[in-house]
C-alpha cells in the first residue's frame, strides 16, 4: 500500500510572507488558532520545507476562519487583490502553481529585500508591527540559497 500524499495547502500570494513573519497574532481567536496550526504545525515543523503549497486567487486555507471572509472572497477584496498582485509579481508566483515551502523560502530570500516590504505590503495592517521585515531580514542573514 502506498502512502497518501497530504493535500497541498492553498495560499493567496501575500500569505507566503505572512507565514514567514507570523508570531501568533490574528484577526480572531479562531483565525489565530488556524494560522498557528498551519504555520507552526506544518511549515515550521520538522520536514516543513517539504510541505506543498498551491497558489490560489481566492480565499485560502489561512482565510478559512477569517471574520472578513465572504464565501470565497474577502470583504475588502479590492485591497487584498492588489496586495496579492504585488506579492505574486515580487515572488514570481502564478495561480495554480505548486511549490514547496522550502522553495518559497528560497524565492523570498532571492527576490525580496526587506526594504521592499513597505511597497509590496502597502495597506497591510500588520506591516507596522515589523514582524515580516524582521523575519525576512533573518532569512537574508541565513546561508544563501543553493
Amino acid at each position: 500500500m502506498s502512502a497518501q500524499r497530504p493535500t497541498p495547502l492553498r495560499y493567496r500570494p501575500h500569505h507566503f510572507l505572512c507565514s514567514l513573519g507570523y508570531e501568533g497574532k490574528g484577526y480572531s481567536d479562531h483565525f489565530t488558532a488556524n494560522m498557528t496550526a498551519i504555520v507552526m504545525g506544518r511549515l515550521r515543523a520538522r520536514y516543513g520545507e517539504g510541505v506543498i503549497i498551491e497558489v490560489v486567487d481566492r480565499t485560502d486555507d489561512i482565510c478559512a476562519p477569517c471574520p472578513m471572509r465572504q464565501e470565497d472572497l474577502c470583504s475588502d477584496q479590492p485591497k487584498i487583490a492588489a496586495l496579492d498582485a504585488r506579492h505574486a509579481a515580487a515572488l514570481g508566483l502564478e495561480v495554480g502553481e505548486k511549490l514547496t515551502w522550502g522553495e518559497a523560502l528560497k524565492r523570498m530570500q532571492r527576490r525580496i529585500h526587506p526594504d521592499k516590504l513597505d511597497e509590496i505590503c502597502t495597506g497591510c495592517q500588520w506591516l507596522e508591527l515589523g514582524v515580516c521585515k524582521a523575519a525576512l531580514t533573518r532569512l537574508h542573514a541565513a546561508a544563501p540559497p543553493p
